[in-house]
């Protein structure tokens, strides 16, 4: 049985945060688009929930600010931790120049289903759920298409141009043969839930002592906790009995008292290994990819989101009018490259010199640490606690929307 064809001008393979924004924005400017999503829906345990003030002003600058912030979600505008016997501030948001002055933290499903719901105002979008891309179609060196299997059968999305948006374990950038350079993690994480009560500290919260690091975000009723570990050490942590895990986690938040227990089993505990790691070439003719496709981030800062979605409006930016001509060149996506490898590795490079600097010592340390120079600096001096902030919520080279609405 010969597989199904499908043909659009634009074909975007993952329904994550960077495809479905690609997605919406296109079909806003009267451009063809089929998004595949490989799940049924979007109500999945994602791990970063994180929308920050360069998100939010977008949505400002599309006119939807108002009715994204009706979506179930908790503001942080301060962040802090606890270094050793030393409780810090570590970044102040409520200055930043932006319309919202805060992080958002929304269920990245509600974040979805609200771009999802959006993009199917435009006769141009096309959501494919529960199809999952196998392969790109050639016509020689250039890439004409996808193959995928919807619901289970075989179909083949032919396009203009396709956009490998499906993260950091990316099928098509590896049937594309693109060369990827491991810049490198020294750390893996935990992700766990622990209940929260009203009288629990406000900031997003972060504790560090020797050997141990803990990171607590709040999600209103919940933490979402990150126990951030030495790369490859879970296997040997997670063989030993839950009760010493426990131990570990009140060790270091002893306010939390019985609720540790929430944590019953391993089954409680989700490993992230972490990566970081992008493309020497984002594109070939008729394939790009953006988001962690083509740069895998670190969770410090927890700016992989919103990076994803600021490559997709660049590439929205860039590609709209050329999509719509049926005429988009090597250059053109050579342009999307140009515009975004830069804010990719600078914010790495921050990343990475957390990771070295900070994150790895802690790791390695026996001695309960003291603050850092620079963090005591900003304590002393708060102003300086404002470009933690632009760094985290605003970013490098911080896109805006230039595609038009289409009548």
């Amino acid at each position: 049985m010969a597989a199904q064809s499908i043909s659009t001008r634009c074909c975007v393979t993952g329904g994550g945060p960077a495809g479905m924004m690609l997605g919406f924005l296109l079909a806003r400017a009267g451009v063809d688009v089929v998004v595949l999503e490989k799940h049924g829906d979007f109500l999945r345990d994602f791990r970063g929930d994180t929308i920050h003030p360069s998100t939010l002003e977008l949505m400002h600058e599309l006119g939807l600010l108002e009715e994204f912030l009706q979506q179930p979600h908790h503001k942080v505008d301060r962040i802090g931790a606890q270094i050793g016997d030393s409780q810090v501030r570590l970044a102040d948001l409520t200055r930043l120049p932006t319309t919202c002055k805060f992080i958002a933290f929304m269920p990245q499903w509600d974040f979805l289903n609200f771009l999802a719901a959006h993009g199917r105002r435009y006769r141009g979008f096309h959501l494919m759920v529960n199809t999952q891309a196998t392969d790109l179609v050639f016509d020689g060196e250039r890439v004409t298409g996808v193959r995928a299997l919807h619901d289970g059968a075989e179909v083949e999305i032919h396009a203009d141009l396709v956009v490998a948006a499906d993260g950091r374990h990316s099928t098509l950038r590896e049937r594309a043969g693109f060369a990827v350079e491991d810049v490198g993690a020294p750390m893996d994480v935990l992700w766990m839930r622990i209940s929260r009560k009203s009288g629990d500290p406000a900031d997003a919260f972060g504790h560090i002592e020797a050997g141990r690091f803990l990171i607590m975000l709040d999600r209103g009723d919940y933490w979402q906790c990150a126990y951030v570990i030495s790369k490859g050490s879970a296997d040997t942590l997670m063989k030993q009995p839950i009760a010493g895990f426990r131990r570990i986690i009140l060790d270091l938040s002893p306010w939390l008292g019985d609720r540790v227990n929430d944590l019953k089993s391993w089954d409680d505990v989700k490993l992230l290994t972490v990566a970081v790691d992008r493309l020497k070439k984002w594109y070939r003719p008729g394939l790009l990819c953006i988001g962690d496709a083509a740069h895998a981030m670190s969770p410090v800062g927890g700016v992989g989101i919103n990076l994803a979605v600021q490559d997709a409006v660049a590439a929205a930016n860039i590609l709209y009018e050329p999509l719509r001509r049926h005429a988009v060149t090597p250059d053109d996506l050579r342009k999307v490259q140009a515009r975004r490898e830069w804010p990719a590795r600078v914010t790495q490079q921050i990343q990475i010199f957390i990771q070295n600097r900070v994150i790895s010592p802690v790791l390695a340390g026996t001695q309960r640490p003291k603050p850092p120079f620079a963090v005591k600096l900003s304590q002393w001096f708060p102003v300086l606690q404002r470009i933690a902030a632009r760094v985290i919520g605003v970013g490098v080279r911080p896109e805006h929307i230039h595609t038009p609405e289409a009548p």
